[in-house]
């Protein structure tokens, strides 16, 4: 994911220079773009951002790890959506505490060290792919458990939809490799910045292509899987009747529409971003700047979906809550009893199997 410190004050031609700094080539800047410098966030911008990128934070590790031991204490056989609702908390939680790192380097920039813009931008990248993937996978999985109960019964074991789980991890940080490019460096001798610094061949070609991979597996392909499984799975709803329907139609209709309103403003500007480098727009100062605005705007609000996840598959579902009161229950009775045995009979209120979906 782009480096939210860097994207205020990071000008094209400041870029250029600076990723071909070991090319001998003499590079001449065109006039037109000489006066267009991106200035710093003001220290209101920055303190009001920084701000929210914590209280994103605060939100997402608690509602993360919540959902994370509601899933691992369940008495009960995980489905393979929990499995994947199991991972996604872990890459959703590992995204949230890169946060403030970024939150501190927005007012003070960069101050963590080289090795950390890599090891920071790496895990924020590796799990931006890893949370979206995860999503995918639990819609399909919803979709092969209401249209196609009886086929999928084989699919649905645990043991596979942990191997799934295994491939997307890897999926997921092989595609983060290019983020190792990321180093931190001083930009205009006012402050470091952690920002990717591609320096092998063309630096536009390694841009373009890392930006396609992330626009077509981190957004465009798990977006086209969501619509179809949950379309198909509201259209098969609608036919059926029961309280239960409403219910299931409102959890899916609020994962898409979170899932669009937090990822696609910011996939629209990163494609504007690039077709402005690759000069497929015509060049303007006013919307390089704007652009450069938008990415920090946008940014933080694809965050902000680490702590919406956890609502949005947990807290808004009767299951969830019923299971969470007696995990509660369970832990105070043990409390009282000192070791006594605790019935289990509470332990099968919940319908049907699954922890959580």
């Amino acid at each position: 994911m782009y480096s939210i410190s860097s994207m205020y004050f990071f000008s094209m031609d400041e870029e250029v220079n600076y990723t071909s700094y070991e090319n001998y080539t003499a590079y001449v800047v065109d006039p037109k773009t000489l006066s267009c410098e991106i200035p710093l966030p003001s220290p209101t911008a920055a303190l009001t951002l920084s701000v929210l990128l914590i209280a994103i934070f605060l939100l997402a590790i608690p509602g993360n790890l919540l959902v994370g031991w509601v899933i691992r204490t369940s008495r009960q056989a995980l489905t393979p959506s929990d499995v994947y609702l199991f991972h996604l908390t872990i890459a959703d939680g590992l995204m949230a505490l890169t946060i403030p790192f970024w939150a501190v380097a927005l007012i003070k920039g960069w101050v963590f060290g080289d090795i950390m813009c890599k090891l920071l931008s790496l895990v924020n990248e590796a799990n931006f792919y890893t949370s979206i993937l995860f999503l995918a996978c639990i819609s399909v999985d919803r979709y092969l458990v209401i249209v196609h109960a009886r086929e999928s019964l084989q699919s649905r074991q645990r043991k596979c939809s942990r191997l799934l789980c295994a491939a997307v991890w890897a999926l997921g940080w092989a595609l983060a490799l290019p983020a190792l490019f990321n180093d931190a460096f001083e930009l205009n001798s006012e402050r470091m910045i952690c920002h990717e610094t591609f320096d092998i061949g063309k630096a536009a070609s390694w841009r373009n292509a890392t930006r396609g991979f992330r626009h077509i597996l981190g957004f465009l392909l798990p977006l086209l899987v969501m619509v179809i499984c949950y379309g198909v799975t509201i259209a098969r709803l609608l036919r059926t009747r029961g309280f239960q329907k409403h219910r299931a139609m409102k959890v899916i209709t609020a994962v898409v529409i979170a899932f669009l309103l937090c990822w696609t403003p910011y996939h629209i500007t990163l494609i504007v971003d690039t077709l402005l480098r690759a000069d497929a727009i015509p060049f303007d100062c006013a919307l390089r700047r704007s652009v450069n605005v938008a990415l920090v705007v946008t940014n933080s609000l694809a965050l902000l979906h680490s702590c919406i996840n956890p609502v949005l598959y947990a807290f808004v579902g009767e299951k969830f809550r019923s299971k969470m009161t007696q995990l509660v229950q369970r832990r105070a009775r043990k409390e009282r009893t000192s070791g006594s045995k605790f019935s289990r009979s509470t332990s099968q209120t919940s319908e049907g199997n699954g922890a959580i979906l």
